[in-house]
């Protein structure tokens, strides 16, 4: 069963990616984004090297990939984000429950981003499992959209451009991604957790050195 589907989707992407080139890349990542039912690893990973390895083209190309790709996913993740901001939590319970999503990991990305603000746009945009997420609390947050592109596009070309050059690099073997995005998740959890507490340290570094100073003087 698994095979099968397997082999339906690169089936698609192949006859896609022949007709279209990069901007059946660019399709396929507003599709992901906006619906979260394609993987991201598979569709980069792919066309690094259909597109780049496979054709014996220069590893710059890698580069204008990931703005195909960046700009697909900002797009897509563009879409979720003004469902969500304009249907709010009725249309956004509905579509959970039609892609089958856990009602619990909106809510919790919803405070995150209440908490957090833009950095988890941009941060989230490389964690797995967050990165299609995202734009939906962001909507219900009314998250400032060309704020929310900006972050979206920056952490998206930065996501998409690695998964491009990893194909790239791995040619044949490029279907080995999904297994190490797999394997190293928590790895890269850790990793996008541990930026975003830098940047709210960075944005708020004055308000903190004024808290700190007020309880020490509220000692003396």
């Amino acid at each position: 069963m698994f095979d099968q589907i397997e082999a339906t989707i690169l089936g698609t992407l192949q006859s896609v990616y022949d007709q279209f080139g990069w901007a059946g890349v660019f399709s396929m990542m507003v599709l992901e984004n906006a619906t979260g039912i394609s993987p991201s690893e598979v569709i980069l990973s792919f066309a690094g090297w259909m597109l780049i390895e496979a054709h014996g083209y220069h590893p710059s190309l890698i580069l204008l990939g990931g703005v195909y790709a960046g700009l697909g996913s900002a797009i897509g993740a563009s879409i979720a984000y003004w469902v969500a901001r304009l249907g709010g939590r009725p249309v956004v319970d509905k579509f959970a429950h039609l892609f089958r999503i856990d009602i619990a990991h909106i809510d919790n990305a919803e405070r995150y981003v209440q908490r957090w603000g833009i950095g988890l746009v941009l941060f989230g945009r490389v964690i797995p499992g967050i990165r299609t997420l995202v734009s939906i609390p962001a909507g219900l947050a009314r998250v400032p959209f060309l704020a929310f592109f900006a972050a979206t596009f920056a952490g998206a070309y930065l996501w998409c451009t690695l998964l491009i050059g990893a194909g790239y690099l791995l040619g044949h073997e490029w279907m080995l991604i999904s297994e190490y995005v797999k394997a190293y998740f928590p790895y890269l959890l850790a990793g996008g957790l541990s930026a975003i507490a830098l940047y709210v340290l960075y944005s708020y570094r004055a308000f903190l050195r004024k808290l700190a100073w007020t309880r020490v003087r509220s000692k003396e």
